[in-house]
């Protein structure tokens, strides 16, 4: 399973496909304050960027995947 949902955090990891976004989306809905943890992520389909987007939950750990950290991670430290 791609992405796992902890009490405040939700593991994604390898590739988050469109089927997960829904999903995302009502986890962090449900839980304002919940965070990511993206270590693991290999690559996110864009509806699942679209929400991470959209909601800007807290991120705990960005990619360990260099290419995908190195697109991703500024757009939280930007602010988007």
């Amino acid at each position: 399973m791609p992405i796992s949902y902890k009490k405040t955090v939700a593991v994604l990891e390898g590739h988050c496909e469109i089927e997960e976004a829904e999903t995302l989306l009502a986890w962090l809905l449900e839980h304002p304050k919940g965070r990511l943890n993206l270590k693991r992520l290999g690559h996110p389909h864009t509806a699942v960027l679209q929400i991470m987007m959209a909601l800007r939950p807290e991120v705990s750990a960005f990619p360990e995947n260099e290419e995908i950290a190195a697109w991703l991670q500024p757009l939280w430290n930007e602010g988007m």
